[in-house]
């Protein structure tokens, strides 16, 4: 018999930012992971990158991600290719596209990151 999971309400106040791994002048919440909640499908995180902060290029083997920018502006690289990105774009990224993102504006650039599934492996 398995456990049926436990419905989470959470306020953005209660969890800590973290700094990723390959992540320069860049922080996240993980507001909803398998480590913080019963979700097995996705992870949901907020990021905010101070000016100059940016992700070092990468892709994931199996993962598609969704970006929603909420504010700021700056600079999405998708293999190679860069354009602007800022408040109310969403970016989708799917499976093998090597990317980054890059605060090249003024004030910190901060969006939502959906991904699924949560582990790349």
């Amino acid at each position: 018999m398995s456990v049926k999971p436990e419905a989470v309400v959470r306020n953005i106040a209660e969890v800590m930012w973290e700094t990723p791994p390959e992540h320069y002048d860049a922080h996240s919440k993980m507001l909803m992971t398998p480590q913080n909640c019963a979700t097995r499908h996705l992870d949901f995180r907020i990021s905010s990158y101070q000016p100059k902060g940016y992700v070092a290029p990468h892709r994931h083997k199996v993962q598609e991600q969704i970006y929603h920018v909420l504010s700021g502006e700056g600079l999405m690289e998708l293999d190679g290719a860069r354009r602007v990105v800022r408040a109310h774009d969403c970016i989708f990224i799917p499976p093998g596209v090597e990317h980054a993102i890059y605060n090249t504006g003024l004030v910190d650039l901060v969006f939502f990151v959906v991904t699924t599934p949560p582990s790349d492996g």
